[in-house]
C-alpha cells in the first residue's frame, strides 16, 4: 500500500483530494496549512480564538464518503441573517474545537461524522500568522491582506509567519514515512509554503525519501505572483522548500478566450510553460482542465477562481506516476 500525504489547502487541494479517495491501496494523509484569516474563517479565528476551520472544513468534505446530505451540509454557506457568509461546516468545526479535549479529537469527530478515507492533519497547532515583505519595501501581516492586495505589482520578496510554529508531530511523520508527496495547485504564498514555514517541517521534507509531485497553477494570481511563469514558481518553491519538485504536472489544454478575459480584467494570465530548463524534473503535459462552467455563490464574500483543474484527469495522471 502506498502512503500519499497531500500539502496545502484551500480549492486546489480539494480537487486533488476528491479523485484520490478513489484509488485503492493508498494510504493517504493530507497536511492543511492553518494561516488562513478571511472570509468566515477569519471572523471566526478573530471573534473566537479558535484554529482556522476553513482549509480543514474543505479537506474532510474532499475526503468524505458519507451520504451526499452530509457534504452539501459541511459546504453549506448561509446567504443573508447574522449568519450571512458563514459556512455550516466553518461553524460545526468552531464549536467542536469549543467543547473537545484537543484538536485531535475536533479531527476524530469530524472524521467519524464525514467518513472520510483518509487524515487531515493541521501543520500545527499554534495561532499563526502569515507576513509578505514585497521588495518595494511593503510588509503585510495576514493572509487576508495579502490575499487581498491585489493591484501590487512588486514581487513578494520573502514571506514567513509569526510566532515560528511548532509542528504538529503527525505532519513531520506523515513526511518521513510517505511515498509520494503532492502539492498544488493552489495559491502558492498563502496555501502551499505556508506550510514549509511551521519549524522542522523543511527539515523534514528534506530527509524523506518520497518522490515529491507539483501540480502547476493554471492562472497567475495577482498581488503574489503577477506575470509568474512556471519557473518561477518552480523556483519559489525551491527556495522555501530547498528541494526541487521529482515531477511537475502541467496543462498543455488551450483555456476559453471567456475565461481568459474575466482573468485579464482582474490582472491574471495562464501561466507559461517554460519548464524546458528543468533537466532534473520529468515534465508531464496533459489536459487538465476542468470544463465544466463554475459560479460563485452570491453569499461568498471571498473572490475565488473559475477556472479550476478536473479531479479525475488529475487522477489519471498521478496513478501512473504511482504505478510506474
Amino acid at each position: 500500500m502506498k502512503k500519499i500525504t497531500v500539502i496545502g489547502g484551500g480549492t486546489g487541494t480539494y480537487v486533488v483530494l476528491s479523485g484520490l479517495k478513489k484509488l485503492k491501496d493508498i494510504d493517504l494523509s493530507v497536511i492543511v496549512s492553518v494561516t488562513d484569516s478571511g472570509g468566515s474563517t477569519g471572523r471566526l479565528r478573530d471573534q473566537l480564538g479558535v484554529l482556522p476551520p476553513g482549509d480543514l472544513r474543505q479537506c474532510l468534505v474532499a475526503l468524505s464518503e458519507a451520504p451526499d446530505l452530509w457534504r452539501r451540509l459541511f459546504l453549506y454557506r448561509f446567504d443573508k441573517g447574522d449568519f450571512q457568509g458563514h459556512n455550516f461546516g466553518n461553524l460545526f468545526l468552531a464549536a467542536l474545537e469549543k467543547v473537545s479535549s484537543s484538536y485531535d479529537q475536533v479531527i476524530e469527530i469530524a472524521s467519524f461524522v464525514l467518513k472520510t478515507k483518509g487524515k487531515v492533519i493541521p501543520v500545527s497547532y499554534d495561532k499563526l500568522h502569515l507576513v509578505a515583505e514585497y521588495e518595494n519595501g511593503r510588509v503585510l501581516t495576514g493572509e487576508k491582506l495579502i490575499d487581498e492586495n491585489r493591484l501590487e505589482k512588486s514581487r513578494i520578496k520573502n514571506i514567513y509567519i509569526t510566532p515560528k510554529g511548532k509542528p504538529n508531530k503527525k505532519a513531520v511523520e506523515a513526511i518521513l514515512n510517505s511515498d509520494f508527496i503532492i502539492f498544488g495547485p493552489g495559491d502558492l504564498y498563502t496555501s502551499i509554503i505556508p506550510v514549509f514555514l511551521v519549524e522542522r517541517i523543511v527539515e523534514t521534507y528534506k530527509k524523506t525519501k518520497a518522490k515529491i509531485i507539483y501540480i502547476l497553477n493554471l492562472m497567475t494570481k495577482a498581488g503574489q505572483t503577477t506575470n509568474y511563469k512556471a519557473s518561477d514558481h518552480i523556483k519559489d518553491i525551491y527556495k522555501y522548500t530547498g528541494r526541487y519538485p521529482d515531477y511537475v504536472l502541467v496543462n498543455n489544454q488551450k483555456i476559453s478566450p471567456e475565461i481568459l478575459k474575466i482573468y485579464r480584467q482582474n490582472n491574471e494570465i495562464p501561466v507559461e510553460d517554460d519548464l524546458k530548463m528543468f533537466n532534473n524534473i520529468k515534465i508531464l503535459r496533459d489536459d487538465l482542465i476542468d470544463n465544466r462552467k463554475i459560479t460563485k455563490d452570491k453569499s461568498d464574500i471571498v473572490y475565488r477562481s473559475i477556472l479550476r483543474h478536473d479531479s479525475e484527469k488529475i487522477t489519471q495522471v498521478l496513478k501512473k506516476i504511482f504505478d510506474a
